[in-house]
């Protein structure tokens, strides 16, 4: 081949990093936007963030700086300011206690006077503090509470021990002298404790601890003892007519078994279990104004940022030709204004939502209407992809509680006036059919599909028991009662 020189034109779509940063932001949720902007503001000397309690001193400061910095370079106008919410610094205390065997009023770890008593009222205890906490109380030998500690220690979260205990006598050094009875001795020590079931080895004798520890004389305690240790698999298949033959007795008897058993825990420990909490803080909040439900901005959710007139001050008197301050001032500025497109796109969307679903906000989830992301991409001149990143970890705040906007959308069946029936409202009719059913006659599927088609939305059984399991809503079978 010989060499040749060939002029082509094309085309190409490149996205400038202005847009890029735009599109990042937009799908971004309202923590992980803060997040973003802590790191940005950290970088970048030029972006400040309004502290709530000086926010009149620093809007003031910056008019007078964009009104003398006018000449000098591109102003920062009073558009490119928009709020941030000032999430409150929360105190962090790095507890990590090792409760003492004998003394259980040391075990918060803490000196006299860096707290409270309110405050260490508060604590919740673990699992583990509880329960050691029993045994240092117990009128028992020391030796018994070390083993009884070692089986604490080999529970899981919900209080089980699963660990068989000739395993555990198998780790314990030969030279202790420890035998399989004393471990059992143990165990039935730790079973008496608080929580009620706690130390049990499987789900049986987890129920049967808390049947023998019920207070008092409960009738049909022995019964219900029986049908746990021997028929449990037959009472959780609700085969109520061979546990009656098995046991002898009535409708009546085995109704209050069934309560008895019912109300038990099944996960004695998991009342312990400390889970981080998810704060959710909307982005829009819904309210009724004459007579029309209208969406609005929460303040709140929106970052307040500007321009640092200290350095845009020094930019100007000294003329400084640095191009990175520059720059770091155009990258401060683009970020504000995403914010603030970001902001405003969100408005929009969940406007034309809140428009579209004025029935939902009137009577619930049995009015949703279908909707889809090309529906408001169309109203608004949007990209489907781009409703997608807004209605994505973006919340509203109703009445009716707090809903990410991708709540709002959904597919829809068809009906025999030629409409359509959301499936959120469908699973709505469900779990209302369910609630109001006869517990000895539970609606199946079939007759469930056979209601909604009477009402004029046509649903296949199929399609009736995926949404009904969405909802974990059981077979018609399991939901039968006595």
């Amino acid at each position: 081949m010989k060499p040749a020189l060939q002029l082509k034109l094309s085309q190409q779509l490149r996205l400038t990093p202005q847009l890029q940063q735009s599109i990042r932001l937009l799908q971004l949720s309202t923590l992980e936007l803060n997040q973003e902007i802590e790191r940005i503001v950290q970088e970048n000397p030029l972006l400040e963030v309004y502290e709530e309690w000086d926010v009149s001193t620093a809007e003031n400061a910056i008019e007078s700086t964009e009104a003398s910095n006018a000449e000098d370079f591109n102003q920062v106008s009073a558009e490119d300011t928009v709020s941030l919410n000032d999430d409150a610094a929360e105190d962090n205390f790095d507890s990590n206690p090792e409760w003492p065997q004998e003394n259980a009023s040391a075990s918060s770890g803490f000196e006299d006077g860096d707290r409270d008593s309110s405050q260490l009222l508060a604590e919740p205890s673990s699992l583990r503090e509880h329960l050691y906490f029993q045994t240092a109380l117990s009128h028992i030998s020391e030796s018994r509470k070390n083993l009884v500690r070692l089986l604490i220690d080999s529970l899981d979260e919900d209080g089980y021990l699963l660990q068989d205990l000739s395993e555990l006598q198998e780790m314990l050094p030969e030279e202790l002298g420890i035998a399989q009875n004393d471990l059992e001795e143990a165990l039935d020590c730790l079973q008496h404790f608080d929580p009620a079931g706690v130390g049990a080895r499987n789900l049986k004798e987890c129920l049967v601890l808390q049947l023998k520890a019920l207070p008092g004389e409960v009738c049909y305690r022995e019964q219900a003892i029986r049908v746990v240790r021997e028929y449990l698999e037959i009472l959780a298949s609700h085969d109520f007519m061979q546990i009656k033959k098995l046991l002898g007795c009535e409708d009546q008897s085995l109704r209050a078994i069934q309560k008895l058993i019912t109300n038990l825990n099944p996960k004695p420990g998991a009342q312990f279990n400390l889970h981080s909490e998810r704060y959710i803080v909307p982005d829009i909040t819904v309210a009724k104004k004459d007579g029309t439900w209208v969406a609005s901005l929460n303040q709140a959710a929106i970052p307040r940022l500007n321009i640092n007139h200290l350095y845009a001050n020094i930019l100007k008197q000294e003329h400084h030709s640095e191009r990175g301050l520059i720059n770091q001032l155009n990258e401060a500025k683009w970020l504000i204004k995403n914010i603030q497109q970001r902001s405003s796109t969100i408005h929009k969307v969940a406007s034309v939502i809140v428009e579209r679903q004025q029935q939902f906000f009137e009577h619930g989830d049995v009015a949703m209407r279908p909707l889809v992301l090309r529906e408001i991409a169309e109203v608004l001149n949007l990209h489907e992809s781009t409703v997608s990143r807004v209605t994505t970890q973006k919340f509203m705040y109703t009445p009716r509680g707090i809903f990410e906007l991708k709540y709002f959308f959904g597919s829809h069946v068809a009906t025999d006036s030629g409409g359509a029936c959301s499936a959120t409202a469908i699973r709505a009719l469900i779990k209302q059919l369910v609630q109001e059913e006869n517990p000895r006659k539970p609606l199946s599927d079939n007759k469930i599909s056979n209601i909604l088609e009477q009402q004029g939305i046509v649903v296949a059984r199929r399609t009736i028991a995926k949404y009904r399991e969405s909802l974990q809503i059981p077979a018609a079978n399991l939901r039968k009662s006595i």
